[in-house]
């Protein structure tokens, strides 16, 4: 028993520390209780909110931004004006202070990422956010780690789709390879695998 022990104790401590520290089981399910209770399903998947209505700036800048106070009031000043979940909102709005949404996705400061080039390349929101439009609660449904990252690097086309169709959660690629490449308007991408690509 003492010699199977030793030949198997640190086999299954590996294969623990390798489950159990990955992000896999660390990050995929995070969903934080946010200070509003902001349906996704209800304003992107029942009443079909663009994710760039109040993520506006993700075209343009390396983040997605959390949308300023002023566009949720933007409906709110006429809709659900007198809801009690929304009275944070409307504190924010009355006294300037901004909402503290909490953050779900989240990368290290040692790693560089644009949402410019990825939204640019064809890469949809769903790819990296999961179908957002169906999340009460939006949850981090990939692990966003190196290795998995690096998969979509090294293959690109599986997860690429008309610019058009970026933010649209429901698209699905044709079934003709011939028929995607035109649609994809021959924009070849070239996303870098080697080290300096991210961690500048």
């Amino acid at each position: 028993m003492a010699a199977l022990a030793v030949i198997l104790g640190p086999t299954i401590a590996t294969a623990g520390v390798w489950y159990y520290f990955s992000p896999w089981y660390t990050d995929v399910g995070y969903r934080p209780t946010q200070p509003v209770p902001y349906s996704h399903r209800l304003h992107v998947g029942e009443l079909g909110l663009d994710c760039r209505y109040c993520h506006a700036s993700v075209e343009i800048s390396n983040i997605a931004n959390i949308p300023p106070t002023q566009t949720c009031m933007n409906c709110h000043q006429t809709v659900k004006r007198d809801s009690e979940a929304l009275a944070p909102i409307r504190d924010s709005a009355q006294s300037g202070r901004p909402m503290r949404w909490i953050r779900v996705h989240k990368l290290p400061d040692y790693a560089y990422f644009t949402h410019r080039a990825h939204i640019a390349g064809g890469v949809g929101c769903v790819t990296c956010h999961g179908r957002i439009d169906e999340m009460e609660q939006v949850t981090q449904m990939m692990p966003l780690s190196m290795g998995w990252c690096l998969e979509c690097h090294r293959n690109p086309n599986p997860n690429r789709r008309p610019v058009s169709e970026v933010t649209n959660m429901k698209w699905t690629p044709p079934r003709d390879a011939r028929l995607l490449a035109a649609q994809l308007g021959g924009r070849p991408v070239n996303p870098p695998t080697d080290c300096s690509g991210c961690h500048r």
